[in-house]
């Protein structure tokens, strides 16, 4: 399984990521158990599932081996966003033997994280594949791993919403409650916001949907909302307003909910509910 579109998350930003990561371990001291091994031994390594999974975070895993000797050799045998079944073999690496193993747990943190991430968003968009909607990610990311786990969200399968704060406006209740109303709030910002920026309000009732609509709402997230509500929103709009749900919606109940015929899923487990894909690395060869 590849992913339609690929999001790219920069290289400075994967290199920052990883270089904060190997500085948690390294702490301009180094690894200590690392220089019980000779200092110019070599070793091939393999680093293993042990259970399916959609890998995701190659260039994560990389650049924390690279970082440490840019001679060692790491040879994939699948790539981000491939469907992979248990006790599969990822990668071989070879080289200094020291480096691969201080690079070990950073290069297998940033795997089994960006891969959970992608796992989970490839099983929820699977569930809802037989309608039109869009899994869309939140911003319940991982703090200072944001564009990565949207990198991998993408990965399987799914879809991002703004980034962060600066680059689309979602106008919760307490904005609402602090502008005076929704229209007021929308009001707001249809004045003072770009005109190519995202505009969406969450409402959390029937009431304030029909309000939101008549304010000119384009693009409405009904928050917590039944299915007997959203079907009532949905058939109200009639395609006037992008709908998107979110709280809620678990495994259990979202095809029904993507049933009704709203646009969009919202789902914040697929970067903060996340279980690490369980991975290993052992010594092949010495």
């Amino acid at each position: 399984m590849v992913a339609k579109s690929l999001a790219i998350c920069p290289d400075s930003e994967i290199n920052r990521q990883v270089c904060a990561a190997l500085n948690e371990d390294l702490l301009f001291i180094g690894d200590l158990t690392g220089t019980l091994i000779e200092p110019n031994k070599t070793i091939i390594a393999a680093i293993k599932t042990n259970q399916d999974m959609v890998l995701c975070g190659i260039n994560w895993a990389n650049q924390a081996f690279k970082l440490l000797d840019n001679t060692i050799s790491i040879t994939w045998n699948f790539k981000d966003g491939d469907y992979i079944k248990a006790n599969e073999t990822l990668c071989h690496i070879s080289g200094n033997a020291r480096k691969i193993l201080t690079a070990e747990r950073t290069a297998i943190n940033f795997l089994q994280t960006l891969s959970a991430t992608a796992t989970t968003t490839f099983e929820i968009v699977s569930l809802v594949k037989s309608t039109k909607v869009k899994i869309m990610d939140t911003r319940k990311t991982v703090p200072g791993l944001r564009l990565a786990q949207k990198y991998a969200v993408v990965v399987g399968g799914g879809y991002n919403q703004r980034n962060g704060l600066y680059d689309g406006v979602l106008i919760k209740e307490n904005h609402i409650m602090s502008c005076g109303g929704i229209t007021q709030a929308l009001n707001q910002a249809n004045s003072m916001i770009a005109k190519e920026v995202s505009i969406q309000i969450e409402v959390e009732n029937f009431t304030e949907f029909k309000q939101a609509l008549s304010a000119g709402a384009t693009n409405i997230l009904l928050d917590n909302m039944s299915l007997g509500q959203v079907s009532e929103c949905v058939k109200f709009n009639n395609t006037r307003a992008v709908l998107e749900i979110s709280g809620g919606v678990n495994k259990e109940n979202i095809l029904k909910y993507a049933q009704t015929g709203v646009d969009r899923i919202s789902v914040g487990a697929l970067t903060k509910n996340i279980k690490a894909i369980d991975l290993s690395l052992r010594v092949i060869q010495y």
